[in-house]
């Protein structure tokens, strides 16, 4: 097996999603004992989260790829990036290794290229709701993507950096992400894009009024695959 890295760290709830998922895709695939050979560096989230102004994404364009490089230079043979908002620097970071980088956004749109889905929505924090760089992955597939819903937005960004990356989901927050998928179901969605890492603590991923794209699910199947060769 090949040996993943993963930057991550952001938020370590995250992680701790991506390396559960990682171990138990490679012990179903390769045997009860196996484990995934993986390199994590876990960064420190506190000058991270919530970026605005583009100096401060510029900064953290700089610490991901020193991560990127410290993790190729122990070996990883591939990078995953364990946040769908960093993936805003993803060029810099990719630039930055000699290894592939796999773009979460892109593992996600595959997926759903092949069931057949063609108009969806994406959900996430600001950054990945409102700006191009990741809506972008998923309209080169031809799925068209609902416009983002500025009330969503401020209701998943509550939601999202005052609960679910301290690690304290509310049945409050449970109620109102499934309000927000009959909404969107009424507005014309065929499928929803969970992009966020930390959004399945609240997302019944498996039972819902709309199929569910989990991208952090999706982008460790996609690492999995790398590890196992297949």
């Amino acid at each position: 097996m090949r040996k993943l890295g993963l930057i991550g760290g952001m938020s370590w709830l995250s992680t701790r999603t991506y390396y559960e998922h990682l171990n138990r895709l490679v012990q179903a695939r390769m045997g009860r004992q196996a484990s995934a050979p993986l390199l994590i560096e876990s960064l420190d989230y506190t000058d991270l989260h919530r970026l605005q102004r583009a100096e401060e994404w510029q900064r953290a364009a700089g610490i991901l790829a020193d991560s990127a490089r410290r993790l190729e230079a122990g070996g990883a043979t591939a990078l995953i990036i364990g946040s769908n908002a960093m993936h805003k620097v993803y060029d810099e970071v990719a630039g930055a290794v000699s290894v592939p980088v796999l773009h979460i956004a892109e593992c996600v749109a595959e997926r759903m290229a092949k069931a057949g889905v063609r108009k969806a929505a994406l959900i996430g924090t600001r950054n990945v709701m409102a700006d191009s760089f990741y809506r972008q992955k998923l309209i080169a597939q031809d799925i068209e993507l609902l416009p983002p819903e500025m009330r969503f937005v401020e209701t998943l960004d509550r939601i999202i950096y005052d609960e679910l990356m301290l690690g304290k989901p509310t049945r409050q927050a449970e109620r109102e992400l499934k309000t927000m998928m009959v909404e969107l179901d009424r507005a014309g969605a065929h499928a929803v894009v969970l992009g966020c890492t930390e959004l399945e603590m609240v997302v019944d991923v498996d039972a819902n009024v709309l199929p569910i794209y989990d991208c952090t699910r999706i982008h460790a199947e996609c690492a999995a695959d790398w590890i196992i060769g297949g």
